[in-house]
């Protein structure tokens, strides 16, 4: 069976969405926020407790000079708090060196890895490899602190109550000026190798001819409890990865990698990927470790390969005996980004959805099975924070609205991976919904909780936040949380239990969700 087959293509009489619409969402939100929100339809449960936190490009122009893409865009970190049936909001940049000179300059100073160059051509641009740590695709609180991931790069480390700006954190001397550290890691509900307690774990690449991947172990006071590393045949251009309680699963896609014109100035370090579709995917298995030497350890990794696609996000893995199975979003390839391109005028219906296929493989023999799961276009995947790793009935993702073809994501899907039954909950035609971020209740079903999702209204060009109960998207938001503005489109965010207000709550909250 072929994983993905050519460009798919579909015409409908009329779209979910318009063009002019979706482009509003990618304009810049200058302002920085501390509000209740008070603009709500419905009513938020009282028993929603903690913070949301939320990452993405929140510039996407520096003082009216539009980025490239809106990937180079400076992060902008996003806290809604909940208690009592109310929530407040609160927005802050990340204040990195980058966003601070570029600010007082009042123009482009750095290239971004996806295409933005400084003014000025080539002769601007060229031997100038420095990069902009721009900690604008994630944000986690873990061990006492809030981090802002950008993978290129090290973290930077906010106050969680404020959202103020603490520095570049080196992970307590782990990292050195200018190491990557992964923008999506994974938490382990319940490591074995840390007596059953959560463990967060987390990656690096330093890629060339062949490349080295790093693991990185946390217990949940942020201590580094394990490091180990090995080397993996081939260029690795890897965004996301999944875990096993005995493996970390990574996708290396066919790519290749020619650094030249990048390194003259004519274009950007991204813009020098180019995707191989003749070459296999392969799916590299690194046997997690007890050691915490930064070396390899124990057995080698296992790698598979599989007919050529691209993967972005994966939705959860498992093991059952000899089988590891994984669930990935698969693209038929890497859409590129031409120069001379501009990101806001893209024809949808042009390029192959994402959709939801599972991996089956075969640890003894080798034998690897695959097959669609589902076919609407999706995205933005999430779980049960307890099933991680673990056998699971429900994933959550950012969907299309209609069933087939390639369009922005407009809706929530649920799929039922055991009854494969679907629910849908639809903000088209001029809502544009974010990553759905799932928070249990204290105790009960694996659909038990909430999906908390941005969700930009091109009607009134502000953005709300949407709580859908998780065991029935088809009634539509339990509350719709209206803020005073917009938020542009973001990529990926968390939730934690404590609640995060300064000003208006004494001391800090935890609302001590389980799961």
């Amino acid at each position: 069976m072929q994983i993905l087959t050519g460009k798919q293509t579909a015409t409908y009489a009329t779209h979910s969405y318009s063009r002019e619409d979706w482009q509003r969402g990618y304009n810049s939100l200058k302002e920085e926020f501390d509000y209740w929100i008070e603009d709500v339809d419905g009513k938020v449960p009282s028993d929603l407790c903690g913070t949301l936190f939320r990452n993405g490009p929140g510039l996407l122009d520096i003082n009216g000079e539009r980025l490239h893409h809106p990937f180079d865009g400076d992060g902008m970190i996003c806290a809604i708090s909940f208690k009592n049936g109310r929530a407040h909001f609160r927005n802050r940049f990340v204040r990195t060196e980058g966003y601070c000179q570029e600010q007082k300059a009042g123009r482009i100073l750095y290239r971004g890895v996806f295409g933005t160059q400084k003014p000025g051509g080539w002769l601007a641009n060229a031997f100038d490899f420095r990069l902009k740590n721009i900690a604008n695709t994630h944000v986690i609180y873990w061990g006492g602190k809030l981090l802002a991931l950008w993978e290129a790069a090290e973290p930077y480390r906010l106050d969680p109550s404020t959202l103020d700006t603490l520095g570049p954190d080196d992970l307590d001397g782990l990292l050195k000026p200018g190491d990557g550290f992964a923008a999506h890691p994974r938490i382990d509900p319940g490591c074995d190798r840390n007596g059953g307690q959560p463990c967060l774990v987390n990656f690096s690449i330093k890629p060339g001819l062949s490349s080295r991947f790093t693991i990185y172990e946390f217990n949940s006071m942020g201590k580094l409890v394990r490091q180990y590393s090995q080397v993996v045949p081939g260029f690795a251009f890897i965004h996301d990865f999944a875990i096993t309680p005995h493996y970390c699963i990574f996708l290396q896609n066919p790519v290749s990698f020619n650094p030249l014109p990048y390194a003259l100035g004519f274009c950007s370090a991204g813009q020098c990927i180019t995707f191989q579709p003749d070459q296999p995917t392969r799916i590299v298995l690194i046997p997690r470790q007890a050691g915490i030497e930064g070396r390899q350890l124990g057995e080698p990794a296992k790698i598979f390969e599989v007919a050529s696609g691209f993967v972005f996000h994966h939705v959860n893995a498992f093991e059952q005996g000899n089988q590891l199975t994984v669930d990935s979003i698969c693209y038929a390839s890497l859409p590129s980004v031409e120069p001379d391109a501009d990101y806001r005028q893209t024809d949808f219906e042009a390029l192959s959805p994402g959709q939801l296929w599972r991996f089956q493989l075969n640890l003894e023999t080798g034998e690897i099975q695959r097959q669609l799961v589902e076919s609407r276009c999706c995205e933005f995947p999430s779980v049960h924070p307890s099933k991680v790793g673990q056998p699971y009935r429900y994933a959550y993702l950012a969907a299309a609205h209609a069933p087939q073809g390639n369009a922005p994501n407009q809706a929530i899907l649920k799929v039922d991976l055991k009854s494969d039954d679907r629910q849908l909950w639809s903000a088209a035609p001029r809502g544009y919904v974010g990553e759905p971020v799932f928070v249990p209740r204290s105790s009960g079903a694996e659909d038990e909780g909430w999906l908390l999702t941005l969700v930009f209204d091109a009607s009134c060009d502000r953005s709300y936040l949407a709580i859908l109960d998780a065991s029935n998207l088809n009634q539509g938001p339990i509350a719709r949380l209206y803020l005073k503005h917009h938020v542009p489109y973001g990529l990926h965010g968390s939730f934690t239990p404590q609640c995060f207000v300064e000003s208006q709550v004494s001391g800090l909250l935890n609302c001590d969700l389980e799961g």
